[in-house]
């Protein structure tokens, strides 16, 4: 058991380099036929071990960013909850080696995991599914074809078939590395005819990164003053215009938190974004965080016009549990931690359908939502031509968060087939194409106002119409075999009352 929890550390330790800040994608498949591999054998009692191992070295190290920005404890209680899950998923592979076509049964196996703690318990977390790496790679074209849950499927598949190749006879050897060429040549196959969705106009959009003063981590250092940076931005870039150094944009977009009071009730605020709309005079999507009684807030996008005022709403969807809200919160003392830092809880939006922004339907997310699948996938369907993220990434700045939170803003823009603008208050921002080039971006820490016209497209690609049933698909068909396996172990006729340790998988079984 020693090795194969040394084979699970070593393996975890690997897929954490595959994202940010090392960022070696090629290392994907190794890692997850490492994880294979320190299961086989075992019994599903006894395969959460190599499991939890792998969990804990992957996780605790890719959330690392945590521990400095949020703080020790929260870092080990969710790195320890995600960390779980693979120990859960350890128990799982162990089960379906004895599986006939177990390098299946084990990638769907993954993708059901991902899934499952992507939006599970409270809103999940999504940080760490395989598909979140491969933006800058020849693998980044299938996004468009079957989305990010498509994307780790294949990736756990390779990685199975890897695995597969490690244990197989001589005889069978040459199969499994035939099958696994077979299905990296399908993964590759998008680059060589890219998802492309048709053009239906264009838009000039500035994303202002007003910066965050004082030490650059705390939005709420002098709030009051983010605000200000922002509207001082946005008039200055109406001198431009006006002075024709700078095109005019149809609407501006600022970051989440660029008013961190609420923008109704707070006189200094509501003057400042009035002041900097009717300077500009086109619309603005202030982030606002906005009163919802006593005892609730809520984080918005707000499209503010410069004739009409405030107007429709993009509410986020997800929350970040112990960040913005506590569940269980009358069972936990006010002191503990940092929930004192966080004296109301932050209501989760429901909103479904685009924004419409000077005439365009945006598909808007708020800093985490862009992680998960449904707020996107939901306006996208729904005839977003336009992406667009309102960020507050002030907490991580000197973190490795930032950077794989850009990563995954990038990714949504391939699989989705959309020009995707992003605002952050003092970094990452950015324009990114659907490709998943980064056109313009900000230095972090500093005021900028970044004006592009980008295109606008219409439809959906069939990787956010496919993504959903794949993942739903995946849970199914592990479900299916793992009872199957189940009703077969309990019909094994018994000897002496006893059943006898089940052996492990012959070489040249590992697919009967």
């Amino acid at each position: 058991m020693l090795q194969r929890i040394l084979l699970a550390l070593a393996a975890g330790l690997l897929l954490s380099a595959a994202f940010e800040p090392v960022a070696w994608p090629v290392v994907l498949p190794v890692a997850v036929a490492g994880f294979v591999l320190s299961t086989r054998g075992l019994r599903a009692r006894s395969g959460w071990v190599p499991g939890l191992a792998f969990g804990v070295a992957f996780y605790f190290t890719h959330i690392w960013w945590m521990r400095d920005s949020v703080g020790v404890d929260a870092w080990g209680a969710l790195a320890g909850i995600e960390a779980a899950f693979y120990g859960l998923l350890g128990s799982v592979t162990a089960a379906l080696h004895r599986r006939r076509l177990w390098p299946l049964w084990t990638a769907t196996a993954w993708v059901t995991m991902e899934v499952v703690r992507s939006g599970w318990p409270f809103s999940g977390m999504p940080w760490g599914r395989l598909s979140f790496a491969v933006v800058d790679t020849p693998v980044a074209p299938a996004l468009a074809y079957v989305g990010a849950v498509g994307v780790s499927l294949l990736l756990a598949g390779l990685g199975s078939l890897l695995a597969w190749v490690v244990v197989a006879s001589a005889r069978q050897r040459l199969v499994a590395a035939g099958v696994a060429v077979g299905l990296l040549a399908l993964t590759l196959l998008p680059a060589l005819m890219p998802y492309s969705l048709e053009e239906t106009g264009t838009v000039t959009v500035a994303a202002v990164q007003g910066d965050v003063p004082g030490p650059g981590n705390d939005i709420l250092y002098d709030a009051e003053q983010v605000t200000r940076n922002h509207v001082d931005a946005t008039v200055d870039l109406a001198a431009e215009v006006e002075a024709g150094t700078a095109p005019r944009p149809d609407f501006v977009l600022w970051p989440e938190n660029s008013t961190a009071s609420d923008p109704f009730t707070d006189p200094s605020v509501n003057a400042g974004i009035r002041e900097a709309v009717a300077a500009i005079g086109v619309p603005v999507l202030v982030g606002g965080i906005v009163d919802s009684g006593p005892d609730h807030v809520l984080n918005q996008g707000i499209v503010w016009d410069p004739v009409t005022g405030a107007g429709e709403r993009y509410t986020k969807r997800h929350p970040v549990p112990y960040g913005e809200y506590i569940p269980f919160r009358k069972y936990l003392s006010g002191t503990f931690g940092k929930l004192a830092l966080i004296p109301r809880d932050m209501l989760s939006g429901t909103r479904q359908t685009p924004l419409r922004v000077a005439g365009v339907e945006i598909a808007d997310s708020i800093c985490f939502d862009i992680a998960y699948d449904d707020g996107i996938y939901d306006q996208v369907t729904r005839g977003a031509e336009l992406l667009t993220v309102q960020t507050s990434n002030a907490s991580f700045i000197f973190t490795d968060q930032i950077d794989q939170q850009f990563a995954m803003t990038r990714l949504r823009a391939v699989e989705t087939g959309k020009w995707l603008v992003v605002a952050s208050t003092n970094g990452i921002s950015g324009v990114i194409s659907p490709d998943g080039e980064v056109v313009a971006t900000a230095d972090p820490r500093t005021r900028a106002v970044l004006v592009e016209e980008v295109a606008l497209r219409g439809g959906v690609t069939p990787g956010v119409r496919l993504a959903p049933w794949i993942g739903r698909g995946s849970a199914v068909a592990t479900a299916a075999v793992l009872v199957l396996g189940a009703l077969a172990y309990r019909r094994r006729p018994r000897t002496g009352g006893h059943e006898p340790a089940p052996a492990e998988p012959a070489r040249d079984e590992v697919l009967t």
